[in-house]
């Protein structure tokens, strides 16, 4: 036997495990790189982007449905075209007279035939039956006409109190708005006129007696 000879065996090996030692990552490199990945804090500063992108992409939709939101705006839309027609309605009110004129100008009928029952002059008994009667109408058509002129120019400026509205204000409610003031206008004129007696007067008792 030659005594130069190891007696250890030698475990054999595959062909393959060279390469496939060669190929396998190593484990201290792999945990060296999640540390430096860790100590860098690109990974959390990746995930804090995206985060905060989610936080504006939220704030955004949010404040679009805000803005979409049409229900502050409405009420003062809505405000202004319903003083626009009521404005209108008022003025053709105090032009043709409404029930509560003729039923002032019956009350002071009434009241004039009272107080002229015992007698008196003509000139008293026309002042005191017509003509209160007529002057009561033409205040009452007056008052109306005034409202129909205010309620008019509330419409028109209404936009311009409180928060801005987005979109204009329609031009139906201003032209039914001008259209309201317009007759409130010419209401007042002729009320003013009646009142005092500057468009027709009263008759004389002049005129009566001939």
């Amino acid at each position: 036997m030659n005594p130069t000879t190891s007696k250890t065996p030698i475990a054999p090996t595959a062909e393959g495990d060279g390469e496939k030692a060669a190929d396998r990552p190593d484990k201290a490199a792999i945990e060296a790189e999640g540390e430096r990945t860790v100590s860098d804090g690109s990974g959390l500063d990746a995930d804090a982007d995206r985060g905060s992108d989610l936080d504006h992409d939220l704030e955004d939709d949010l404040e679009g449905d805000l803005e979409d939101d049409d229900s502050d705006r409405a009420p003062a839309g809505l405000a202004a075209a319903a003083a626009a027609v009521v404005a209108t309605g008022l003025g053709v009110v105090g032009l043709t007279g409404a029930w509560t004129g003729r039923v002032v100008a019956e009350r002071e009928t009434l009241l004039g035939q009272m107080k002229t029952a015992s007698g008196g002059s003509v000139t008293r008994q026309i002042s005191e039956i017509y003509g209160d009667a007529w002057h009561s109408t033409a205040l009452v058509n007056g008052i109306f006409a005034l409202l129909a002129l205010l309620v008019g120019v509330f419409a028109l400026v209404r936009p311009a109190f409180g928060a801005p509205a987005k979109d204009p204000q329609p031009g139906w409610v201003r032209a039914v708005a001008t259209a309201g003031i317009a007759l409130g206008v010419l209401g007042v004129l002729i009320s003013v006129g009646m009142y005092f007696d500057l468009i027709v007067a009263l008759p004389a008792a002049s005129a009566a007696a001939g």
